[in-house]
């Protein structure tokens, strides 16, 4: 697992376009005016308009939305100092990050620089660029001095990660922490081991929510840092004891916090054992923490226990704070990160974790109803939540304090700004993945004589997302295997034209031949079909021995769909099945039908297109707002075609008034809220944009879906298949290794809706 885990990293970097970031344009560049515009001369006015004010730069360039990740790469994370080169692959997946969760863009910066002053003079120089600077990954003591100096002789927020971060991820866990326990901050014996950046930071941030600097001691790796010590540079002796106490085992003594950033399982059980009542560790050292999770609780059932891992609860991750302390701060204009902003990041995270959490959070982590508690102090990354509630409060906390230069007036608009720049395209695939992990589905693969069908069965194998069954020539398939250095020992092999499958086959095609014999299928035929693995790995499906099949790859759609219908067929209360694709896009997904079967659906057909489809958009837990498309709207236009769509929606309107469906209507119309209020207000639509759209037939819903596939270079989830009895699903031919792999994801989440009917 670790060495393909190793494979993997190197090819997400480097297979495709190198790295993990890239610059997209904006505005149109199509045509020599938009050039013109662009570049010369289009581009004097606004130059002109910010030399005559320089606030106009943040209207006409990305300033106010662009990041910089600067470091010199001499302390990252588990690496140290490994120098700007190697170091800039952390960088880009800090960038990432950024995007990811709040939406900024990002330049990473590595800067071949480890004196102070000359690193601070580069930083400077560049920084009429950037609306806001995160420092990353820079050595103590250095960094403080770095930070400092930044802050004061420029004008834009300005944060060094390592630092604040974990102290206000901590910070939130500990005032939960309090509220749990009854102890109050003031009284709290607090012992820090470690005494880098992240350590001294969380320390002062203590002290600001309250904790007294004579309750606190610290370490570093030569022990207790103490007033009689004579190597402690400024920082440290700031944090000095004069207390009695020169060992770690005194130290915790009756002690109410451990914090740990420093080396794993420095904190021996027997430690732990002499701390106060109801003691609060957070054991952050990675990737093994100061004491072993497991091996804490087990000592203690009293104690409040977080790490920086993923796998225990309560991980203390930075990703909590900077995407969304940045977006605040950028928001607003601020011209720093001050104290007040950090704290208001720190109180909303601890409210945010008392508060319900969202179903797809409990998905994700595979519990029932997580709730506030010993084993949830902090939220999750996951949580959808966070831009909502860490980037208000931290804007909020920026114009309080006086450093905001663009205060927010309406909070309810900018509240629906940062729920449209984050869309849910990213939620829907955390559903996907999280819905997998709860469950073992078998699923089967029929084209597994090929390499991208294989590559996809070793990611599902090893992530536990699904069981892969792999059909075809066991000798090409484990020769596939060797040559490619797949992990897919013990992933079961079946080959469906051996002599060992001579039993199963001759069972499999007694049942087609029961199922079709008034269809012209004698049982001859019935053998031969079941030779072939687009009706063998359908019948494993429908015999009970496997949960889901997938097909498709190697083969026209009407040859992997025809045999899927003849083995399992359509439900009984569907006239039809139909095929779907989820686009998604920066505005949240969009759900396409019917893209793949029906080439002139009638209206009744039409009508169960429209159900089906509606209730797979359920399955992924979004609301379908629906619009039947045409090139005419509500009428306009007479024709067959715009008849029956009218009929459509007639029946819907009386047979199901509480679906949101309406139509017919452009594609412009069912996407563009405005025009359509202006000219349509009637509609049941009213203010909301349609997310489902249903095609007059098969040629506009194929060509469409392909255009923005191809054109828009959108990423497409599909075909899904919608209406068969048991969960079959075909692909596009030549689909890639990230296409198979969600289509098994939606298998397994079809096999799970199966398993409730």
């Amino acid at each position: 697992m670790d060495a393909l885990f190793r494979k993997d990293a190197f090819n997400y970097h480097a297979l495709g376009r190198p790295g993990k970031l890239e610059v997209i344009p904006t505005k149109p560049y199509s045509t020599q005016r938009d050039l013109s515009l662009a570049y010369t001369p289009g581009v004097a006015d606004p130059c002109l308009a910010i030399d005559k004010n320089p606030d106009d730069v943040y209207k006409y360039t990305m300033k106010g939305n662009l990041v910089a990740v600067i470091s010199n790469c001499t302390a990252v994370l588990g690496l140290g100092n490994i120098g700007p080169l190697a170091g800039k692959p952390v960088m880009e997946g800090k960038g990432l990050l950024f995007k990811v969760f709040s939406d900024l863009d990002v330049f990473d910066i590595e800067v071949n620089e480890t004196d102070i002053d000359k690193f601070i003079e580069t930083v400077k120089a560049i920084a009429p660029t950037f609306g806001g600077i995160n420092l990353e990954d820079i050595k103590a003591p250095e960094c403080f001095e770095i930070e400092r100096r930044l802050k004061e002789e420029l004008d834009i927020p300005i944060m060094h990660d390592d630092q604040h971060g974990t102290a206000i991820i901590t910070s939130a866990g500990l005032l939960n922490a309090l509220e749990m326990t009854g102890k109050k901050i003031q009284d709290l014996k607090i012992v820090v081991s470690g005494a880098g950046a992240a350590a001294i930071s969380c320390t002062r941030l203590y002290i600001m929510l309250g904790a007294k600097p004579e309750n606190i001691i610290m370490l570093d790796s030569k022990g207790i840092i103490h007033k009689d010590r004579t190597d402690l540079n400024e920082i440290k002796k700031q944090f000095a004891t004069g207390r009695p106490v020169h060992s770690l085992q005194e130290a915790l003594k009756g002690a109410d916090m451990f914090l740990g950033l420093s080396v794993g399982n420095l904190l021996k059980p027997e430690l732990l054992l002499t701390m106060a009542d109801n003691p609060i560790v957070f054991a952050l050292a990675n990737p093994i923490p100061e004491i072993a999770y497991d091996v804490a609780k087990a000592t203690r059932d009293d104690l409040i226990m977080a790490t920086g891992r993923s796998d225990y609860p309560n991980q203390i991750n930075n990703v909590l704070g900077f995407p969304f302390i940045f977006r605040g701060a950028l928001d607003v204009r601020a011209s720093e990160i001050n104290d007040e902003m950090k704290l208001a990041a720190s109180k909303a995270l601890a409210e945010l974790a008392k508060e319900p959490v969202p179903e797809e959070v409990n998905i994700a982590f595979d519990v029932q109803n997580l709730k506030f508690g010993r084993e949830y102090i902090i939220p999750k990354p996951t949580d959808p939540r966070l831009i909502e509630r860490v980037a208000p409060a931290v804007a909020k906390a920026a114009m309080e304090s006086g450093v905001a230069r663009k205060p927010i007036a309406d909070w309810k608009v900018y509240l629906e700004e940062l729920r449209r720049r984050m869309g849910i395209s990213n939620k829907l695939k955390r559903q996907m993945r999280a819905a997998c992990l709860r469950t073992s589905k078998k699923v089967v693969l029929a084209d597994a004589e090929d390499y991208k069908m294989l590559k996809a069965a070793e990611i599902v194998h090893n992530e536990k997302l699904a069981i892969p069954v792999l059909i075809g020539n066991e000798e090409t398939i484990k020769g596939l295997i060797r040559e490619n250095e797949l992990e897919l020992e013990g992933v079961e092999i079946i080959d469906n034209k051996s002599d060992k499958e001579k039993a199963r086959r001759h069972e499999f095609a007694k049942i087609i031949y029961q199922k079709r014999q008034r269809k012209g299928v004698n049982m001859t035929a019935a053998l031969d079909m079941v030779q072939h693995r687009n009706y063998f790995g359908p019948m494993l499906v429908e015999t009970g021995y496997a949960d889901a099949v997938l097909m498709g790859l190697t083969r026209n759609y009407p040859d992997s769909i025809i045999p899927a219908l003849q083995t399992i067929g359509r439900r009984d209360n569907n006239k039809i099945v139909s095929g779907m694709y989820i686009i998604s896009t920066k505005e949240g997904p969009f759900f396409l039908s019917d893209c793949t079967v029906n080439q002139e659906p009638s209206t009744e057909e039409m009508v169960d297109i429209v159900l089906q489809t509606a209730e797979e958009v359920r399955r992924f837990k979004i609301e379908p707002l629906i619009a039947l498309l045409s090139y005419s709207n509500f009428g306009s236009v007479k024709s067959k075609v715009n008849d029956k769509l009218g009929e459509v929606i007639e029946i819907m309107h009386r047979d199901h008034p509480g679906l949101i469906v309406d139509g017919e209507m452009q594609a412009s119309m069912a996407l563009d809220i405005e025009l359509r209020n202006e000219i349509f207000p009637f509609t049941k639509l009213k203010n909301m944009q349609a997310n489902t759209l249903i095609f007059p037939n098969l040629s506009a819903a194929n060509i469409a879906h392909k255009l923005l596939m191809e054109m828009a270079k959108t990423e497409a989830i599909g075909p899904i298949l919608n209406g068969m009895k048991k969960p079959v699903h075909v692909l596009r031919i030549g689909s890639s290794v990230k296409e198979i792999v969600d289509m098994i994801m939606v298998s397994v989440m079809d096999a799970t809706k199966n398993d409730e009917i």
